[in-house]
């Protein structure tokens, strides 16, 4: 039941992965869901907007905080289609997020490096549930495809 839950909200993030695609970005989406509404949503924007922290993660962070208005996200599930990078992981980690949803694995890191096995301090009530390779092949590919487009028209 709740990998179905997870394919329908990642299948929106996607939707924004795609937007952002457009727009010139790399196309990475995010959404955050609190009782069965999305109350965040993002997409890489760092070209558009100049800045190296707007990530999809930190957008959907953002609005989901004005949403709600609170910065503490509690009891929320964050959807990516790409594995948090270390900036992202902190940030939800700050906003105590209860549950992290990723797609594509991050390749920048290595096996041993992947946010499963990263370990924090932390609260003791607070405990992030991480689950990957949420449409995996479909998160992959439009990276893929976006990067191999780029590196044709620079040839």
């Amino acid at each position: 039941m709740q990998y179905n839950k997870d394919i329908y909200w990642m299948k929106i993030a996607l939707k924004y992965a795609f937007f952002a695609q457009k727009k010139g970005e790399i196309p990475i989406g995010s959404i955050i869901v609190y009782e069965e509404r999305i109350i965040g949503i993002g997409w890489n924007s760092s070209i558009i907007q100049h800045d190296p922290t707007a990530h999809a993660e930190i957008i959907a962070l953002r609005h989901a905080g004005k949403t709600i208005k609170n910065y503490r996200l509690k009891n929320s599930t964050l959807y990516v289609t790409l594995e948090p990078c270390i900036m992202c992981f902190g940030a939800i980690i700050h906003s105590r997020i209860q549950r992290l949803v990723f797609g594509a694995n991050n390749k920048k890191f290595n096996q041993n490096q992947s946010l499963k096995n990263f370990s924090f301090h932390s609260d003791k009530n607070y405990n992030l549930n991480i689950q990957n390779n949420i449409m995996q092949y479909e998160c992959e590919n439009i990276l893929v495809n976006f990067f191999q487009k780029k590196r044709n028209k620079i040839k």
